[in-house]
């Protein structure tokens, strides 16, 4: 998922609640079977995140589906990132499915009339020192959400 990426860039998953589990009888244990969990604490669509797990850390919507079954001792995060982030989130992973491609290889290769080939960049300024990729391209956007490491 797109919004774990950016979150983790931006060091900020809008987390609120913290659920650790069972009281009384295992605080902070979970059991994800048949790939999915129950969470009644959540609402349907809502986002949420998984640390503790061997196997699903992660951020998800729920209902989450396709999760690795495991009982484990964690913590599960309520999320309520801003719908206005959410936009941006979608922006990113368009401009993702437009130039991912090339940032996982910049460089370009051509053939000029069979004479000789030369690769290039396609991206970046001439001097090297940056290479679009998303998080550079939407850095000053993601500013107002940005938090210290």
């Amino acid at each position: 998922m797109m919004i774990e990426q950016v979150c983790a860039t931006i060091h900020n998953y809008f987390e609120t609640d913290k659920n650790t589990g069972i009281p009384m009888i295992y605080p902070n244990r979970y059991k994800i079977e048949n790939g999915s969990i129950t969470l009644p604490f959540l609402l349907e669509n809502q986002y949420f995140r998984i640390l503790g797990s061997e196997m699903n850390d992660g951020v998800y919507q729920y209902p989450a589906t396709g999760l690795t079954d495991e009982t484990f001792d964690g913590v599960i995060w309520k999320m309520r990132p801003p719908k206005a982030f959410l936009e941006m989130v979608a922006e990113i992973e368009d401009w993702m499915d437009k130039y991912g491609d090339t940032m996982k290889n910049p460089y370009q290769s051509e053939d000029v009339i069979g004479v000789y080939r030369y690769t290039k960049m396609t991206t970046g300024k001439v001097t090297g020192d940056y290479i679009a990729t998303w998080d550079n391209v939407f850095k000053d956007r993601l500013k107002e959400w940005r938090r210290l490491a």
